[in-house]
């Protein structure tokens, strides 16, 4: 288990380094994004993803979301996005925003019970961009056992996770200290699942149909 200060240069790129290799053996790394922090791994090894639901709590019923450091990243992992969702990404990515769509069905991983759905999201912070943008599309969750709120250093994750973590990305504290606005972009009417750093309004003024989730 290390913990890397991103705010010393020489030592955010050995931090990075380390991350990207752990990600890559299916290890458990904690990093900044533009909301809290995250506990993320390889979306595509199935065992980590295991790992992760373990360490989080949860079962095979609440699968992660995926994040990606691109949106060519996003492109490869939906079999189409509507335009609504196309819409909303344009506007509001990387940012807060997490989308719920449809995945490509010849992906080859295991999310969990996601019966084809996923939620992604491209977040605005350059420590974990250049994290997914190594290893690929990620699982990630917020970085806080189900009892304890979301860490806003990674120190705050340590001191939950533990060895649980391989590598701890340290950025400071998290600059947005909410959650990221859901969008379930699978219909044809997008409906807000759970508003976040990004209100209502502005979500409609991008998509004027975007729905509330008790319409």
């Amino acid at each position: 288990m290390m913990l890397y200060d991103c705010a010393k240069l020489a030592e955010r790129d050995r931090g990075l380094t380390a991350a990207v290799e752990a990600v890559k053996r299916g290890d458990l790394v904690v990093f900044p994004t533009d909301t809290v922090y995250g506990i993320g791994c390889d979306a595509f090894k199935s065992w980590s993803v295991g790992t992760l639901l373990r360490a989080k709590s949860r079962g095979r019923d609440v699968p992660p979301p995926v994040m990606v450091g691109s949106r060519q990243m996003l492109d490869g992992l939906v079999y189409g996005l509507p335009s609504a969702a196309r819409d909303l990404v344009e506007a509001f990515w990387p940012g807060p925003l997490t989308i719920l769509v449809e995945h490509a069905p010849s992906l080859d991983w295991d999310l969990g019970d996601t019966d084809g759905v996923i939620q992604v999201r491209m977040p605005l912070h350059p420590v974990a961009l250049e994290l997914i943008r190594e290893t690929g599309p990620m699982a990630v969750s917020s970085a806080n056992k189900p009892s304890d709120p979301a860490a806003l250093t990674a120190d705050e994750a340590r001191t939950q996770f533990g060895y649980e973590v391989s590598v701890y990305l340290e950025a400071g504290a998290a600059p947005e200290q909410l959650t990221s606005t859901i969008v379930d972009c699978t219909n044809a009417t997008p409906k807000i699942l759970r508003v976040g750093a990004l209100s209502l309004a502005q979500l409609r003024e991008v998509a004027p149909d975007v729905a509330e989730e008790d319409e």
